[in-house]
């Protein structure tokens, strides 16, 4: 999975900061995403990936998360086997989000 890109929770928020567009995708599960998200964030669990994956826009760039970072980077490397290739892994996941930029979004 050497071929994925990453982003830091500091560089998402900068350039969300500056008014980029992002297409921000949540791949962890409907209870996570309800305790806690990121703003803009769509939720697309991994569990219906097979599913949703076929809606995207494969010309799209998306950065991807979840909790700590493995199961965006999952969602990558799948992805970038089906023709994406503007992918983003948010390093660290929105845990990354909670304690480098957002501290008001919960941690657990």
């Amino acid at each position: 999975m050497t071929d994925i890109q990453h982003i830091t929770a500091t560089e998402l928020a900068q350039r969300l900061a500056d008014g980029q567009p992002v297409n921000l995708l949540d791949v962890r599960e409907a209870w996570e995403y309800d305790f806690n998200r990121i703003p803009g964030g769509t939720l697309h669990p991994m569990s219906d990936m097979a599913d949703w994956a076929t809606k995207l826009d494969p010309a799209q760039a998306y950065v991807i998360y979840c909790h700590h970072g493995i199961r965006s980077m999952h969602a990558c490397a799948y992805l970038r086997r089906r023709g994406f290739t503007q992918l983003f892994n948010l390093v660290g996941g929105i845990d990354a989000w909670s304690r480098e930029v957002d501290p008001t979004v919960p941690l657990y």
